[in-house]
């Protein structure tokens, strides 16, 4: 599978589940499960490559402006919500997190913003294929601390300053 076959498979299960993550995850399994073991591997390797690229300071931010959490656990959901939302958004986020403000059309900290479930998909269709869990993906082990300038997540000026538009729209009265 390749970059484009794994955003695709992402795409089409976002819009199958007209945007609910606990839906888009049931739905991912249910494709991933009509594929061969070393495809499914193949999307979990793309999908964990994808997580360990946003673990970034900057996202961890964002993810704290949108859902007011500035905890690890929300942080990991947020970066399988930011995965199912697809590569335009995906990638422009991990450009310039603070793009967020414009690359999201609307944003309810109840409903979005957590996918934890997406980021199981594959090993549950892997399971459901083999049996087995997945196989080590052969990637190289996830950084211990966050990439980028440390920021403190708990300080509301800072986040202001580091992500202004973000703020500005979905924090300080904006339309959300």
């Amino acid at each position: 599978m390749d970059e484009t076959e794994f955003w695709a498979l992402i795409d089409a299960s976002r819009e199958a589940a007209d945007g609910d993550p606990d839906a888009q995850a049931d739905l991912l399994i249910d494709r991933l499960v009509q594929l061969d073991p070393d495809a499914v591997t193949d999307f979990a390797r793309h999908f964990e490559a994808r997580y360990n690229r946003a673990y970034h300071w900057d996202l961890w931010g964002a993810a704290a402006v949108l859902l007011s959490d500035p905890s690890e656990d929300v942080f990991e959901d947020f970066r399988c919500w930011l995965i199912g939302q697809g590569r335009e958004v995906f990638e422009g986020a991990l450009y310039d997190p603070d793009d967020l403000a414009d690359l999201i059309e609307d944003f309810d900290p109840r409903t979005d913003g957590d996918a934890e479930d997406l980021g199981y998909a594959a090993d549950e269709a892997y399971e459901q294929l083999t049996g087995a869990e997945t196989p080590d993906l052969g990637l190289p082990e996830p950084a211990d601390e966050p990439a980028g300038t440390l920021l403190n997540l708990t300080d509301e000026k800072a986040l202001a300053e580091r992500l202004p538009r973000l703020w500005a729209r979905f924090r300080d009265g904006g339309a959300g």
